[in-house]
């Protein structure tokens, strides 16, 4: 029988072929499949206190094993949206020749962006500036509307690791929004996996960092957030609903390629890294468009 420690402590996992993940759970650094449990970690799931019903699955089931090798997708089901935070760091709206914002800059990617973990980056057609951006992001947990900022905290799910890949010309030189920039295939890589708020004793002290060919390009601590967490998440309620399993991103910190002198920018053949303390970390490989 499967041991399971805390009740609301867990990291959940969604593995298989893109498309047709199954759902499961690490338990001690192990993984299990938890898809006898009848349900995907969407919106349904986050809505209904699904961790909480999980956790009494697992305490009365014997879970199979999960073999390390098997991809991992992203761990939540199909998010009804991915809201981006920009320009949540001093350094990285310095290195972009940008004023800090004094309020949040909030922009979309697309859900079709979403990828696992460690697949390939897809280089966009007709791109020649796609960047790297590592970022910490928060799932929603319940339906948020005009939350106040003391009780935004109890909204959240879970968190999860996310590289914020970006076309910088798309982004900023083709006028228009950012959103231009952010949604295109395969530039929302999500996970490994999606810890439970006990799992991240602070998510506001933790360390991120980004390797890019093996030789570090970002490293930076939600510590220097200029807007933290449950202001992101009361601001953002005041403009919008955010439903049961939706993704904030809440931004990165400097050494992306567009601050660089001269910029510098993904190439097919290149390999990216990253990682944030409590939440695993992604290998990704940057391969050229090619039509199918």
């Amino acid at each position: 029988m499967t041991v399971f420690y805390h009740l609301y402590t867990m990291k959940l996992i969604r593995f298989g072929h893109a498309g047709k993940e199954k759902t499961g759970i690490i338990i001690n650094d192990k993984r299990y499949d938890s898809s006898a449990f009848g349900q995907d970690y969407d919106e349904r799931f986050f809505e209904t206190d699904g961790p909480r019903r999980l956790a009494d699955f697992i305490k009365n089931n014997d879970l199979p094993r999960v073999k390390d090798d098997i991809r991992l997708g992203c761990p939540v089901g199909r998010p009804s949206k991915i809201v981006c935070i920009g320009l949540n760091y001093v350094d990285h709206a310095r290195e972009t020749n940008a004023t800090a914002p004094p309020e949040p800059v909030i922009f979309f990617k697309s859900t079709t962006a979403i990828t696992g973990p460690n697949d390939d980056i897809i280089i966009p057609k007709n791109s020649v500036k796609t960047d790297w951006e590592v970022e910490l992001a928060v799932v929603i947990g319940k339906k948020a509307s005009y939350v106040d900022q003391a009780d935004a905290m109890d909204y959240v799910a879970g968190y999860v690791l996310h590289n914020d890949v970006s076309e910088r010309e798309f982004q900023l030189e083709r006028s228009g929004t950012w959103d231009k920039g952010k949604g295109c295939d395969t530039f929302a890589p999500i996970g490994p996996f999606m810890a439970t708020p006990d799992e991240i004793s602070d998510p506001h002290s933790l360390r991120l960092w980004l390797k890019l060919n093996g030789k570090t390009m970002q490293e930076g601590t939600t510590a220097n957030f200029i807007f933290n967490i449950p202001f992101v998440i009361a601001y953002t309620s005041q403009f919008m609903t955010l439903l049961p399993g939706d993704i904030i991103s809440t931004g990165t910190p400097a050494g992306v390629g567009l601050g660089m002198k001269p910029n510098l920018y993904l190439k097919p053949g290149d390999v990216i890294e990253l990682g944030i303390d409590g939440l695993g970390s992604a290998k990704q490989n940057v391969v050229a468009y090619a039509k199918n």
